[in-house]
């Protein structure tokens, strides 16, 4: 089974529009939605309206354009944007002093989409990946069985050793207690070779691949007529 995630939906009103045309010409299959942004409410109406598949991505690191009336919610996720922005080790390291925030921040977020969606997210993936950084995982939060995105698939040789234990390590825990899929990629590089071998690898096993139809270069290779016969063949 292929899965074609668009992520960053109602981040502006201009990814939201991309990912919409994307999604009615066929070219995703679901998209990932931020909640607290510029374009959070128009984007859920109309994703609502054309029936696409929608989860959560949940935004640790990235500025809230829409800001939000709940002074605590603003300066809880600040407090966790500075903390995981501020150097790449942090991520993997719980912070004891951070964990009413996070746990605020995550929490607003989710109750937020179930407001704007009308539903509980059964689906769940992060800003910059972050949903895999350890105080959302230790927190104890996410629901048994929700579908997380796990982390990037690589080959042999691309990342050192001890990356690639600690990330066999994270999704040997995921696949224990929620709905991962078997492997996990993204379109860049946009090399022909390369997505025709992942795009045959689905016909086996479930694959992920995430878009961005944010991001010019791969918005106009979502929609040209190479990645329609990648999908339809």
């Amino acid at each position: 089974m292929l899965y074609v995630n668009a992520d960053d939906l109602g981040w502006t009103v201009e990814i939201t529009d991309r990912i919409l045309t994307c999604y009615r010409q066929r070219r995703i299959y679901s998209a990932s939605a931020m909640t607290f942004m510029k374009d959070s409410e128009r984007a859920a109406e109309l994703a609502c309206q054309s029936g696409l598949p929608v989860g959560l991505h949940l935004n640790l690191t990235q500025a809230l354009t829409a800001q939000p009336k709940n002074s605590v919610l603003r300066d809880c996720h600040q407090l966790v944007a500075a903390y995981l922005n501020h150097r790449r080790l942090n991520q993997i390291i719980y912070n004891p002093f951070l964990r009413t925030a996070f746990d605020y921040v995550f929490q607003a977020q989710w109750d937020e989409f179930q407001r704007l969606y009308g539903e509980e997210p059964t689906r769940l993936d992060g800003h910059h990946h972050m949903h895999l950084c350890m105080n959302i995982l230790a927190s104890g939060r996410l629901p048994k069985g929700l579908k997380v995105r796990r982390n990037f698939t690589f080959g042999p040789g691309e990342k050192d050793p001890i990356n690639r234990l600690y990330r066999y390590l994270v999704d040997s825990c995921l696949s224990k207690r929620f709905n991962i899929s078997d492997y996990f990629f993204s379109i860049i590089p946009i090399e022909k070779e390369r997505l025709t071998k992942l795009v045959s690898l689905s016909t086996k096993r479930n694959v992920e691949i995430m878009v961005h139809p944010g991001v010019d270069n791969e918005y106009l290779y979502l929609m040209s007529g190479g990645w329609l016969r990648l999908l339809v063949g």
